[in-house]
């Protein structure tokens, strides 16, 4: 079961979420923003309907979330993220408690928009498919580019962090060097099970899984059908492009169909990668009743929940199955001052 993560009160008394799996507390004092820390576990939505409701001071009001936060055991669960390709797309569960730093690093890059327009950039049949290092750039322009994806500082080696996890066939892990604390933004899917060398930490320290595929599997043996056999074929193929500045890592670039326009590969023809969390939003409609909306899991049961009293005593609002892709939003027709919401969803 893996269940939404929200972060702060925003203006309009609307809590504002992103990923999966954490807590949302705080009060609201128009027009500013106040965002508590985020603590993994219970997704919450408190409405107030004035200030001074909860809070007849910013000190005071801080005094009771973190007495909140105190008298109740944080209820865990992992983030869901989402990977669309022209192949289909892969529903992967994050393990934010077994690997912290790992799970924040690569949301981050997500939060932050840095992987949007990106593509997957080398395929090796049968081991892996790798992405994150570069987007493009002026997309459906006739000045289209590639371009580097901005980094954070390199984080550190989490393999063996919490419970050992291998690279098995389905899994996420960081990209790196041979340096052991190097990785950024790049990462990769294992295709099949890799855990005999990249377990290995003779090998680059081993490289930290931090994600599974969930839901359809069958994405795998899409994601895999890439083999430079395939370049006379012109579709499904691995080839080197080997042009500007970042030939020296695209010399295993799987491409869906090989167009060539110009002499050059049309770089419509690449793998793209669009990577999304939940994102659960919670706002109020003229009518005073609630909305929640966030991005849909096709592949399990979205189930959004609500709880009136602490500790939670979760209570369906209501199930959508099997989703369409794309941002769904279910509204709580019965208007409440004192309800806290969670999106999970089963497989």
């Amino acid at each position: 079961m893996i269940a939404a993560r929200s972060g702060g009160i925003l203006p309009g008394a609307s809590c504002g979420a992103s990923g999966l799996a954490s807590f949302c507390f705080g009060c609201h004092s128009p027009p500013g923003i106040w965002t508590f820390p985020r603590f993994w576990g219970l997704i919450g939505f408190q409405v107030w309907s004035t200030w001074r409701d909860m809070c007849s001071s910013m000190a005071r009001c801080r005094r009771f979330f973190w007495f909140i936060l105190a008298i109740f055991p944080v209820l865990k669960a992992n983030s869901l993220v989402q990977i669309r390709t022209a192949l289909g797309t892969a529903e992967i569960e994050l393990f934010d408690q077994d690997k912290p730093v790992t799970v924040a690093n690569f949301k981050r890059y997500v939060e932050a928009g840095l992987y949007q327009n990106t593509f997957f950039h080398r395929a090796v049949e049968n081991f892996v498919l790798q992405g994150g290092a570069l987007t493009v750039t002026n997309r459906g322009l006739t000045n289209v580019q590639f371009a580097a994806i901005p980094t954070f500082p390199t984080i550190t080696n989490e393999i063996f962090v919490g419970p050992f996890l291998s690279n098995v066939a389905g899994t996420i892990a960081m990209a790196k060097t041979s340096d052991p604390n190097s990785a950024t933004s790049q990462f990769f899917l294992n295709l099949v099970d890799n855990s005999v060398s990249l377990d290995n930490t003779n090998n680059s320290g081993g490289f930290t899984v931090f994600g599974r595929v969930r839901g359809d599997t069958n994405i795998l043996a899409k994601l895999n059908s890439f083999s430079r056999r395939n370049v006379s074929l012109g579709t499904n193929a691995i080839a080197a492009y080997g042009r500007g500045e970042f030939a020296g890592i695209l010399r295993e670039l799987p491409t869906v169909v090989v167009i060539i326009k110009n002499g050059a590969l049309d770089l419509e023809s690449l793998v793209y990668a669009d990577i999304t969390l939940l994102s659960v939003q919670v706002a109020a409609n003229a009518q005073g009743e609630h909305e929640i909306s966030w991005n849909a899991a096709p592949g399990g049961t979205n189930q959004v929940e609500f709880t009136t009293v602490f500790p939670p005593e979760w209570q369906s609002l209501t199930n959508v199955v099997h989703p369409l892709a794309g941002r769904v939003t279910v509204t709580d027709s019965v208007p409440s001052t004192n309800r806290f919401y969670r999106v999970r969803i089963a497989y």
